[in-house]
């Protein structure tokens, strides 16, 4: 059989395989990577990182309801091979403001109308299905076997629900594990295996009108697996939110000539690499709404995480119009440019959003924080938004409201991702930005709908108010911005006062304490791609830490550049950002204290910086609130050594 190599299209736009060719190479840019494509019997790729097999022959397809697999019998098909195609990808709101992709594409007809384009890029390879029917099109199920060999680690994030393992919030700790001996639960994306030459991590993006992919370890494979489509709906006696309750055996059913999802595979040969792999977002669909100069990004004083707790008022707090006039007033004396109403601004359990209870008066609210340059934003489950999409948008647009943190999805069926980008395209309509909550990874939708500037999908801190010990937040804290982050922001909900050590930590739901140092908690501020990011604790828990509060809200959500400069998956992670002049550097541990050098090569040769550093205290180890402040003068040059406690961090500003 002759193999087809993209590296000798030198001279010519596309290559054309013989008819009887069944395998073909495609390379990268830089040609280190190369995917493998064998479409004879069965469909398969297999990828190498500079000669070293990092996948496995890997069987794909799509399986009909006839039985038939798209994909299987290819003998004689023909595929074109292009040269390095490369794009400049605007991207507002994201951890850089814009970035360059650069791919070789090789497309596949497989015959009946449908067709398969590989991409290999530099950081990565990325396949997806096509087809050109005009009729209806029903998916039964996807074959996707990922063979990644014998003895190799993975960290899985698995299902929380045993029972509908398809139906939960899509937060979960990282369980390292071969995948020879891993759970038999199906696991979420991201996922990551670690080959040895490099970590293949698992990703999807432009996932329109198609179930997204679930993993499950099957000895030395990750086999896909796809959550039914819904037969019937129904819904629980609180919130008012549906769930599946009978589904169809089948994963799929559209209408008409489209693409189905990007299938991803980042490649990386550094954990440093992985926080800024930008593979989800190239290969998303490009913006639907046009202009974005509407949208806000900003900080948010939330209320729900510190339960509505004011110390030292006169009057009796809740939710009600004195509670968030006090956020409000927060807000506007130190610049948190919004406030949420999180649930009980209006009855959920009746499912009334057009209407807020008695003791809110929103429009009262809305003017309130006008006049003192405060947003407000509001709390909704997704399917009662849904079912009153136009109406809801129209009414609080027009009464002011700046978006909608939407809440409690806990599926990613067809049906469900159909909602997401109905809510999305109304909101945008409407001049209304969203935070994604109860929500799947991101898999580009902020690409396509700029308006949708956070997502959930994260273990975060909400966690802290009821799970165990065992949880182990500094441990996550330093694995998910390598892993989850690849595939977009995170809305982790950060800034905690109180703050706890390994050894005096405990949940408690109405005063939650953090795991880990102050320090860390700033931290997360930097390290975090979020650029609706909530302020946690109590308003009047800051104005008693005026010194962190003011560094919290000087920092930017949004930058021009990010890099991760150290780290390692598991242990730590230190990430530097600039906007415009500025630099912003921070980092964290696992509850191993460790101290770090820090190397400020990214600056200007010949600047000399005003730093300020906020770091771990000499008994933070003791008392997680201990922290010091230094003010002091660095260059490109400067080596700076910062110790970090257990469960610790640092954060700093660079200021020329």
């Amino acid at each position: 059989m002759k193999k087809l190599s993209a590296f000798f299209l030198v001279a010519t736009l596309f290559l054309v395989a013989p008819a009887s060719a069944a395998d073909y190479l495609l390379t990268s840019p830089n040609g280190q990577l190369t995917v493998e494509i064998r479409a004879d019997k069965q469909l398969a790729f297999s990828v190498s990182l500079n000669g070293q097999q990092l996948l496995k022959p890997s069987t794909i397809g799509l399986e009909l309801p006839d039985g038939t697999i798209v994909g299987d019998n290819l003998k004689g098909k023909k595929a074109k091979i292009s040269k390095t195609q490369s794009q400049d990808i605007s991207a507002p709101f994201y951890r850089q403001k814009s970035f360059k992709a650069q791919w070789r594409q090789l497309d596949l007809p497989l015959g009946n109308g449908f067709s398969l384009q590989f991409r290999a890029f530099d950081e990565g390879v990325a396949y997806r299905f096509c087809t050109t029917q005009k009729r209806e099109v029903v998916i039964k199920n996807e074959r996707a076997n990922y063979q990644f060999g014998k003895d190799k680690k993975a960290w899985l994030a698995y299902t929380t629900n045993a029972e509908k393992p398809f139906a939960m919030a899509f937060q979960n700790i990282y369980d390292e594990t071969l995948l020879d001996t891993a759970v038999n639960r199906i696991a979420f994306l991201p996922a990551t295996v670690d080959c040895g030459a490099a970590k293949v991590t698992l990703l999807e993006s432009d996932l329109r009108s198609y179930p997204g992919m679930f993993v499950r370890a099957n000895g030395h494979f990750l086999q896909g697996v796809f959550a039914p489509y819904p037969k019937k709906m129904d819904y629980y006696k609180w919130r008012g939110m549906s769930y599946v309750a009978e589904t169809e055996d089948y994963i799929c059913k559209t209408k008409g000539a489209r693409t189905y999802p990007w299938r991803i595979l980042a490649v990386t040969q550094k954990d440093t690499e992985m926080p800024v792999n930008n593979l989800v977002y190239a290969l998303a669909e490009p913006n639907r709404i046009g202009d974005t100069s509407w949208i806000k990004p900003g900080k948010v004083a939330w209320d729900w995480w510190n339960d509505w707790n004011l110390k030292g008022v006169d009057f009796e707090t809740g939710i009600n119009n004195d509670t968030y006039k006090y956020y409000i007033d927060f807000a506007a004396k130190n610049h948190v440019e919004y406030v949420v109403l999180d649930e009980g601004w209006y009855d959920s359990n009746r499912g009334d959003i057009m209407n807020s209870i008695d003791a809110i008066d929103l429009p009262g609210l809305i003017s309130y924080g006008r006049e003192r340059g405060v947003g407000i934003v509001l709390w909704t489950v997704f399917n009662v938004l849904d079912e009153h999409l136009e109406e809801a948008c129209k009414k609080y647009a027009d009464m002011g409201i700046k978006g909608f943190k939407v809440d409690f999805i806990d599926r990613d069926d067809q049906t469900a991702v159909e909602m997401a980008y109905r809510i999305a395209e109304a909101c945008a309509r409407h001049h209304l930005f969203l935070d994604y909550h109860g929500f799947w990874k991101p898999t580009g939708m902020s690409r396509t709908f700029p308006n949708l500037l956070n997502y959930e999908g994260v273990f975060g801190m909400e966690e802290i108010r009821w799970c165990e010990p065992e949880k182990n937040m500094p441990l996550y804290q330093v694995t998910f911005p390598y892993i989850r982050m690849m595939a977009g922001q995170v809305d982790f909900t950060p800034g905690a006062m109180r703050n706890g050590t390994k050894y005096d930590w405990k949940a408690i739901y109405t005063k939650p304490i953090s795991m880990g140092t102050r320090c860390n908690q700033l931290a997360c501020y930097i390290i975090h791609d979020s650029p609706f990011t909530m302020l946690c604790d109590s308003p009047t828990n800051y104005e008693r830490e005026e010194e962190c509060l003011h560094f919290i809200t000087s920092l930017p959500v949004v930058f021009d550049e990010t890099r991760i400069p150290q780290g390692e998956m598991g242990k730590y992670i230190v990430t530097a950002r600039r906007k415009g002049s500025e630099w912003f550097v921070a980092g964290q541990t696992n509850w191993d204290a460790r101290e770090l050098t820090i190397s400020f090569d990214f600056l200007d040769p010949g600047k000399t910086y005003q730093a300020q550093l906020f770091c771990d205290g000499t008994n933070a180890n003791h008392d997680a609130e201990d922290y010091q402040v230094k003010n002091l003068q660095v260059n490109s040059t400067t080596q700076l050594n910062i110790k970090l406690a257990s469960g610790g961090g640092f954060a700093l500003t660079l200021k020329p």
